[in-house]
């Protein structure tokens, strides 16, 4: 009988415990070096389709890639959509115009730190807790890092998925596209030793799987 109770009482207390979050939290970096910045439009309207993706509780944050990414002056624009839909509505549609004047001014930065935009990514998305988490990365994945910065850093992504978006090849990758794969691969090789899972999407007319 004590354990017929005993096991009632475990049950009991395991039904209380609290859920684990099923929100979405979505962190996507913008490059904006050198002639990547005049593929700004197609990023603006992945931000678009995001946004019609996501739902109430929901976290998005739009950072651009400069010199140094990791700060927050680099964020365009943040917000968790409010539990209310007509609410969310009205901040999706804040949110849009946000990134529709920085698309409109933007101007093109001198170097690419990407690892720094990881970095401050990951500090955002932990900070919401979110039951997924997701950073996309709208980039050719060329990381160019300013004399004296210093970005040979761990990077713990585990929980994270990272997607690669719209990884236009350089100049020099016409001439030996084992560049390109040896890009493409030392960031997939990087995320996933950091506990990471990886996806890359060049086809933006098939961002029906990317959330």
């Amino acid at each position: 009988m004590k354990a017929f109770l005993l096991a009632i009482v475990t049950l009991m207390i395991g039904g209380c415990a609290p859920a684990a979050p099923r929100n979405t939290g979505v962190y996507l970096l913008l490059d904006t070096s050198g002639t990547y910045s005049e593929e700004l439009q197609k990023a603006q309207s992945i931000i678009l389709y995001t946004l019609t993706r996501l739902q109430p509780t929901d976290s998005f944050a739009v950072a651009r890639i400069d010199t140094g990414s990791f700060s927050e002056k680099d964020i365009i624009a943040k917000v968790t959509f409010d539990d209310r839909p007509s609410t969310a509505n009205v901040q999706k549609r804040a949110f849009a115009d946000a990134i529709k004047r920085f698309v409109d001014h933007s101007q093109a930065a001198t170097h690419t730190d990407i690892t720094g935009g990881l970095l401050q990514g990951i500090e955002f998305l932990n900070e919401k807790s979110p039951g997924r988490k997701a950073i996309l990365i709208f980039s050719d994945l060329q990381e160019d890092l300013a004399k004296g910065y210093v970005r040979d850093v761990p990077l713990d992504l585990k929980g994270f998925e990272v997607v690669a978006l719209n990884v236009t090849k350089l100049r020099s990758d016409n001439f030996d596209p084992r560049e390109y794969m040896s890009r493409v691969d030392t960031w997939r090789e990087r995320v996933e030793k950091s506990g990471g899972r990886w996806r890359m999407i060049n086809d933006l007319e098939r961002l029906d799987g990317l959330l």
